[in-house]
């Protein structure tokens, strides 16, 4: 019998400590003197809710109809790096973040740069929410009803100029508040970068809420990225900068393994990680893993802006 240490096992492959919590919730049957598993919970959207609402949502047909998974899920189990790198800790480690005052700077190739607060920033827009799926690098994805507001719409406000082939983005960068940030596990500040017709696409939304509320800070508080056909890695939290470029950013984890991890990051199950497959994936709150969709699904929206591209090589 061989006996797997933990360091041979991929991160994709442990149980959610929320999932294996849930076992009443499964079955198991008997077959051939061997038991197999099989999972009958389904996600429904359910959990406590605390935080504060967010005024004059309005509902979109972004996902309509898909099963959501559970509140405790969405906000309990992150990749947030600078609150820490265990999915547990960022929930643990970010209950005193403060967001207020904060600030974004518009800079770059832009008609006017200016620094905003984050509530003027916002106020400009109506809120809509968004139901999405995210997928992350390690395997798991989840269902998620964003409240956000359109990049494409921020973009048109702000004016580029001709030569902005790119839009940067910037996490804050302080270790006092993110502690995180004292560890070398990353080069701090974190930063992402979407190619301008990226950002434009209709899909891609600044999010500042989820479940009707406001974000919770181990979810990128007050304000983060969501590009749903991208990996999770690409939706950059609170952001404090946006900068557009002539030139493509080197994005945080492009510079920290770009062996592992490029510019476009884009879901495909073709273009395996070099640690592991790429093919399926294990939607929280279930058992039984899944095969992973191109794009994360959204190819009739974003399969054009890739043609004729290499995605082995543009990965």
């Amino acid at each position: 019998m061989l006996i797997r240490k933990p360091t041979d096992i991929l991160y994709s492959e442990v149980t959610p400590k929320s999932l294996y919590l849930r076992r009443r919730e499964f079955f198991q049957t008997a077959a051939g003197g061997a038991m197999a598993a099989a999972a009958v919970f389904a996600p429904t959207g359910a959990g406590a809710q605390t935080g504060p609402k967010l005024p004059n949502v309005r509902k979109s047909q972004y996902g309509a109809g898909e099963q959501l998974n559970d509140y405790d899920d969405v906000t309990g189990y992150n990749n947030f790096y600078e609150f820490g790198t265990d999915k547990a800790d960022p929930k643990a480690n970010a209950q005193r973040f403060t967001t207020r005052p904060w600030a974004i700077r518009v800079e770059g190739l832009v008609k006017a740069p200016a620094t905003h607060d984050i509530d003027s920033f916002i106020k400009p827009y109506a809120l809509e929410e968004r139901i999405y799926r995210l997928r992350c690098v390690e395997g798991w994805s989840m269902v998620i009803p964003w409240v956000g507001i359109p990049l494409a719409d921020v973009i048109k406000r702000f004016e580029p100029t001709p030569g902005a082939k790119f839009v940067e983005f910037t996490t804050l960068h302080d270790a006092g508040r993110m502690p995180g940030q004292r560890l070398p596990v990353l080069r701090w500040p974190y930063v992402e970068g979407l190619r301008m017709d990226e950002a434009m696409n209709p899909l891609s939304i600044l999010a500042v809420g989820v479940y009707g509320e406001a974000l919770p800070n181990q979810n990128g508080a007050p304000i983060r990225l969501v590009v749903p056909w991208k990996y999770g890695f690409k939706s950059i939290k609170s952001i404090v900068r946006i900068r557009f470029t002539e030139s493509q950013p080197r994005n945080s984890w492009e510079i920290a393994a770009p062996r592992e991890y490029g510019f476009y990051a884009n879901v495909n199950p073709e273009v395996n990680h070099p640690r592991w497959s790429q093919a399926t994936e294990r939607r929280l709150g279930r058992f039984l893993r899944q095969k992973t969709e191109m794009f994360n699904g959204y190819s009739a929206q974003v399969a054009q802006m890739y043609s004729g591209m290499d995605l082995s090589k543009n990965f």
